[in-house]
């Protein structure tokens, strides 16, 4: 890197640049990418501003905070988490590092759950490790009828689940209720038309844990035992008896875990499993279904 092109320092923060050239600075240091999305949230500016006004000149607080953004960036850690928040099924959620930063590829798991929910009728449904709230929130969000209880074993990750809950659905997120629980243990004896759940799925030796974001997010969310089986496995032995008759229960899993998945699914009672793929072709979520004959 051209000494030119490094991010200045305090002292030269002083001299005013405009929007083109501290992009130009940045992109020296960062992805061009995430440069953007971190200069947008600097000037609370959309991506058509910052393409139409690359004259504008960033004041000096400007200035220093994007900086400091870009630093943070370049030491490794997420932009989700540089800006507080991350898009999720068309939302916007506030994240920390007390929760996982949201994923595209876990939409997924909301569009198979609103596909067996009904628009029109009162159906209950469980999430398993709710995090920010992601999965939850969107639900409500489609399925304003919809029960919901999500549970997560940290706290701190619940306050930020009921601030989604209270910031996106302000008139009625009431309808969802988080619990503090160890998967099951503390959630009520009812059944469930529908869980759904993103558990841990990742080897607790793999290498990938200690690289790029997995580094900053929370491991207890991310490693699930010696083959990453450990939560989808508990999750699956005990969601028969906490269903309805008819009921689904829907997992994400790793891209390598899908027949392992049905086979437990499969060897606790479930008919109907399937699994389905990402956008990358990849096996992302399995899904099973309660026999309805099943008492």
């Amino acid at each position: 890197m051209k000494q030119t092109d490094a991010i200045p320092a305090q002292d030269e923060i002083a001299i005013a640049v405009t929007i083109a050239e501290a992009l130009k600075k940045a992109d020296a240091e960062i992805n061009p990418i995430d440069a953007r999305i971190l200069l947008r949230h600097t000037l609370q500016a959309n991506r058509a501003h910052l393409a139409a006004h690359p004259e504008k000149k960033l004041n000096s607080a400007q200035q220093a905070q994007f900086y400091s953004f870009v630093a943070r960036r370049r030491k490794g850690e997420p932009v989700a988490y540089i800006i507080g928040e991350r898009e999720f099924f068309g939302l916007t959620f506030k994240v920390t590092p007390a929760v996982l930063i949201p994923r595209p590829e876990t939409e997924m798991l909301v569009e198979q759950a609103l596909m067996r929910l009904s628009e029109h009728r009162s159906m209950r449904v469980l999430e398993l490790g709710t995090g920010s709230g992601a999965i939850a929130v969107s639900i409500a969000q489609h399925r304003a009828f919809a029960r919901i209880i999500a549970t997560d074993l940290s706290n701190e990750a619940l306050n930020i689940a009921k601030q989604n809950a209270q910031n996106i659905l302000p008139g009625h997120a009431a309808a969802l209720h988080f619990l503090q629980s160890d998967w099951y243990r503390s959630v009520p004896e009812e059944p469930f038309d529908l869980i759904v759940s993103n558990p841990p799925y990742i080897a607790e030796n793999d290498p990938h844990l200690a690289r790029g974001d997995l580094r900053f997010e929370p491991q207890y969310a991310l490693a699930a035992g010696p083959h990453g089986l450990s939560a989808l496995a508990h999750i699956a032995r005990n969601a028969a008896s906490r269903l309805a008759p008819g009921g689904w229960l829907i997992l994400e899993h790793g891209y390598d875990q899908g027949r392992a998945c049905c086979a437990l699914l499969d060897d606790n009672g479930f008919t109907d499993t399937q699994t389905l793929q990402d956008l990358a072709g990849l096996d992302r979520v399995t899904l099973g279904q309660r026999p309805i004959g099943l008492k």
